[in-house]
């Protein structure tokens, strides 16, 4: 029996169509909807339409529910099809106007706005005072306001599509207790950088109408500062933004080297998707790796019931 179940529904039929080896299944941790793509054989019954569902089932676990967005044929009868979850949606460009909400109430807000069913939302507390965000993706404003949470809290979430339920989780919920070693993975690539997102002192200003001064927040790791110079972040703030907290709380973020990992051909786990976190144990030249690393990217490839993934993977400075 194959463990691939992949179901089509146009209208009221549904169709279980033959499937061409070479099933993929893509994810990223933000700003990209999920991925399916796949070929069938056109036997002159299937009717395949742009924004038909496409559920798609890999050893009886819920693995992708999305739609149709593109399909091409070739000679030999072959058609490619692009499905996206419901993400895709999210590209759409609008303009919001926002006061006082957390970035939990403004995703349920574009959600209701825009007809998407949603899931879990979990709770990210942290209130933005003020926000205009014109004439830009949905994406890129949900971003801003998981950034703006991150960057004042520590706290990171994802999120990401659940087999047709948009969901909202803080990144511990989303740890996986898959190990990935020499023995799992076939070809790696491993580069540590302070090159971007890396900050060892942050200065946050915030000029003050009333007394007519401009307020300084400045938080420093001193013994980076000798080891790698000063690299500093700068911004202005508002009123509203707890200055020492923002910069005791970027300084924590941004204070390490960034490190990425590019594993190919793992042994696949549908768990996996990007925003989880794997635990890494490698040694690499004279590093030793042994901790757990974000999914930035993820390509599941389903062939001959062989299930295998690549990983693009980031450790160190989780930014939005």
């Amino acid at each position: 029996m194959s463990a691939v179940e992949l179901i089509i529904q146009n209208g009221s039929k549904a169709y279980t169509p033959v499937l061409e080896e070479g099933i993929e299944w893509t994810t990223e941790r933000k700003g990209v909807p999920g991925k399916l793509t796949f070929k069938i054989l056109d036997d002159g019954i299937i009717d395949v339409q742009e924004g038909n569902a496409v559920r798609f089932k890999y050893n009886d676990k819920n693995v992708f529910f999305g739609f149709v967005f593109q399909k091409k044929t070739d000679k030999s009868k072959e058609v490619s099809i692009t499905c996206y979850d419901q993400l895709r949606y999210l590209k759409n460009k609008d303009t919001y106007v926002y006061t006082n909400k957390t970035a939990k109430e403004f995703v349920k807000m574009i959600a209701d706005d825009f007809g998407l069913r949603t899931g879990t939302l979990t709770e990210t507390s942290y209130l933005i005072a003020n926000r205009v965000e014109e004439d830009k993706t949905l994406f890129d404003m949900i971003q801003n306001a998981l950034d703006i949470t991150l960057q004042n809290t520590k706290e990171l979430f994802i999120l990401f599509d659940d087999f047709g339920k948009l969901t909202l989780d803080h990144i511990k919920n989303l740890r996986i207790n898959l190990l990935i070693d020499e023995e799992t993975s076939e070809d790696y690539d491993y580069s540590s950088s302070i090159d971007s997102d890396t900050y060892n002192q942050i200065k946050l200003t915030y000029d003050n109408d009333k007394t007519g001064k401009r307020e300084v927040y400045i938080a420093k790791d001193s013994s980076h500062i000798n080891e790698w110079g000063i690299l500093q972040y700068f911004e202005t703030i508002d009123e509203k933004t707890n200055g020492k907290a923002k910069a005791d709380a970027l300084l924590s973020l941004y204070n390490k080297k960034t490190k990425k990992l590019s594993i190919k051909n793992v042994l696949g786990d549908t768990r996996v998707r990007g925003g989880t976190s794997v635990v890494v144990r490698l040694t690499l030249n004279d590093v030793k790796i042994e901790n757990f690393m974000i999914v930035e990217k993820v390509k599941h490839t389903f062939n001959n019931n062989e299930h295998f993934m690549d990983l693009d993977l980031k450790g160190g400075v989780f930014n939005g």
